[in-house]
């Protein structure tokens, strides 16, 4: 008997946090119980992107969607929909809280993405390279081996506009064509899968969802360039992707698309996986190729670019996942018609990891030239809880703040800029009014601090320099001084550093006193931090009137320094208050507020 039915479950990283392998499985078990395994089949897919409603499954023909799906719904949707044709209402993805069926072209975060990156992510099984040949998987391939030159393939990079989706921004066509140009008999094609950025996950989404889309790119690029070996550097962090790229390694050397004599061709070409320890240094280009080589991962002054002299001193193509996974697309369908897609400047889609005060958090692929606003409000569906946007961060630890004044602003790598932020690998954390700017500008600051490799003094001690500074004035000793000292450290540098490390590691805190100037003055001078987060400038107090003496709140106090008889009003003592907020969050008469 044919299939009939297909329940697609998400099988992402997140979701599989969520129970998701439990929830598989109990779906295997109750198609089995109730006797309709012959024409039902469940299968493990990549992330769907709706990371905040996960797990989710889809059932295909009739696209319904479900989300917070536990282990112990599975015999609910396999007897009510698959056995009785009746859609679990109470389980539906359905933002608005509506009884309509909702499909996954239409939930709020899908209706205004392009999937280029992510076409196969949430749709096929990624440990199935059957699914991906069906899904024209290797198409590219063959077309480039049989077809075309590997000047056609440079010419068609070209015309697509491809950018380097690793954050700068490089043409993917003029890496291509300097490493094919390079006089050299051995030459590498190298993946950059180690994603540092806080908060960002859009690489190994692909590669857990899609792995073949990525080996087929590199084989892709070895034939264009004339390298016979490639290599995957991810960090081990990842081992759900790691796993996925081990199985799609295997399956393609047994189908003949990897290894020696390809399709028949006569090309030879071979991956193999190189793990890194997750240092964020490594995401630059010749950090990462020293790791590779078993060296330290630290950064060496360019020229000569990794085109000329990368692995083992021999030119190297290096782009990320996101840059890889376009290829193929761009190979079959021309660069004529990626070029139409995103803007005249910036082309093609970008993959953003939206996180933070956002209702909908996931990921999401949109056209380059898409606002923030529809981002965050028509994607995103706002800001949690019905609070007010403050900021969004772009670029993770390299970028900037962006403001609520242009939240209008068309995401592009000219526009970014021109803002102050970057686009980087793709992070996009969301803030909100209970978000301190000067805490924020801390936190990215230890965060350089801790992944500076320590190479060259501007970053080495810039850093330092900046966290000490942005602590003193998270504690209420800064002085205005201070502020001058952050631009000119700063400044220093973004000149002097060696790495994008170094050079971007003050964005976030240059960002944030030039459009947060306010927060950074109230926590100077008037020792107060207007967000309520910085501890030591919080005070909590009781207002008498609105107290009744419940002792809820003494209760709760865990250094007893609430002060009051029963039914009369209480007092906190501050000289010993730790500011830990419990009195906030214990009183239920509004008598406790917190300035």
């Amino acid at each position: 008997m044919a299939i009939k039915t297909y329940l697609l479950v998400c099988g992402g990283a997140e979701c599989k946090n969520a129970h998701g392998t439990e929830l598989y499985q109990s779906l295997q078990k109750e198609i089995a119980n109730q006797g309709v395994q012959a024409e039902t089949q469940v299968v493990r897919t990549g992330c769907f992107g709706l990371c905040a409603q996960g797990p989710i499954v889809k059932v295909l023909p009739d696209g319904t969607l479900y989300a917070n799906v536990k282990p112990g719904d599975a015999r609910e949707i396999v007897v009510e929909h698959i056995a009785k044709g009746q859609p679990v209402q109470r389980l539906l993805y359905n933002p608005a809280k509506s009884q309509e069926t909702i499909r996954l072209a239409e939930p709020t975060g899908y209706h205004k993405q392009f999937r280029i990156v992510l076409r196969n992510c949430g749709v096929i099984d990624p440990e199935k390279i059957e699914d991906y040949i069906a899904r024209d998987g290797y198409a590219a391939l063959a077309k480039v081996l049989t077809e075309m030159t590997p000047d056609r393939v440079v010419e068609e990079l070209r015309k697509s506009g491809l950018r380097g989706r690793g954050g700068a921004g490089f043409p993917t066509w003029l890496k291509w064509k300097f490493t094919k140009d390079a006089a050299s008999e051995e030459k590498y094609v190298v993946c950059n899968a180690d994603e540092g950025d806080p908060g960002a996950y859009m690489d190994r989404s692909t590669v857990e969802g899609d792995p073949h889309s990525i080996l087929e790119a590199m084989t892709i690029a070895g034939w264009t360039v004339g390298a016979q070996r490639g290599v995957v550097y991810i960090r081990a962090e990842y081992p759900l992707a790691i796993a996925h790229l081990e199985t799609a390694l295997k399956q393609s050397r047994e189908y003949g698309l990897l290894g020696k004599n390809i399709l028949g061709t006569g090309f030879d070409f071979d991956i193999e996986i190189r793990l890194g320890a997750g240092a964020f240094v490594c995401g630059e280009e010749t950090a990462l190729l020293a790791s590779a080589m078993g060296e330290r991962g630290m950064p060496i002054p360019r020229p000569p670019f990794p085109a000329v002299s990368g692995l083992w001193q021999k030119p190297t193509v290096i782009n990320n996942v996101e840059t890889y996974a376009n290829i193929p697309v761009i190979m079959l369908r021309g660069g004529d018609w990626f070029a139409k897609v995103g803007t005249p400047k910036s082309p093609g889609t970008k993959v953003f990891a939206l996180t933070g005060k956002i209702n909908n958090s996931g990921l999401i692929e949109v056209p380059m030239g898409t606002t923030l606003r529809e981002i965050i409000y028509d994607i995103g569906g706002g800001i949690r809880g019905g609070k007010k946007f403050k900021a969004v961060q772009t670029g993770g630890p390299s970028g900037g703040v962006i403001t609520a004044a242009d939240l209008n602003t068309p995401i592009d790598y000219e526009h970014l800029q021109a803002l102050g932020s970057i686009m980087g690998s793709g992070g996009m954390i969301v803030m909100d009014e209970d978000d301190c700017m000067v805490d924020v500008a801390r936190f990215y600051q230890e965060f350089c601090v801790d992944e500076s490799c320590g190479k060259c003094a501007p970053c080495r001690i810039g850093t330092r320099t900046l966290l000490n500074l942005l602590e003193q004035i998270t504690v209420g000793k800064g002085t205005m001084e201070d502020l001058a000292k952050i631009k000119e450290v700063g400044t220093a540098m973004q000149k002097a550093a060696l790495c994008g490390l170094g050079q971007t590691a003050p964005n976030p805190v240059l960002s944030t006193m030039t459009y947060f100037a306010d927060e950074y003055e109230a926590h100077i001078r008037d020792h107060r931090c207007p967000a309520g987060k910085c501890k030591a400038l919080v005070t909590y107090t009781i207002d008498p009137e609105k107290c009744i003496g419940c002792t809820l709140c003494a209760r709760r106090c865990p250094v007893n320094t609430i002060r009051g008889e029963r039914q009369k009003p209480h007092v906190i003592i501050q000289d010993n208050c730790i500011k830990c907020g419990e009195c906030l969050h214990a009183c239920k008469f509004g008598a406790v507020s917190r300035k």
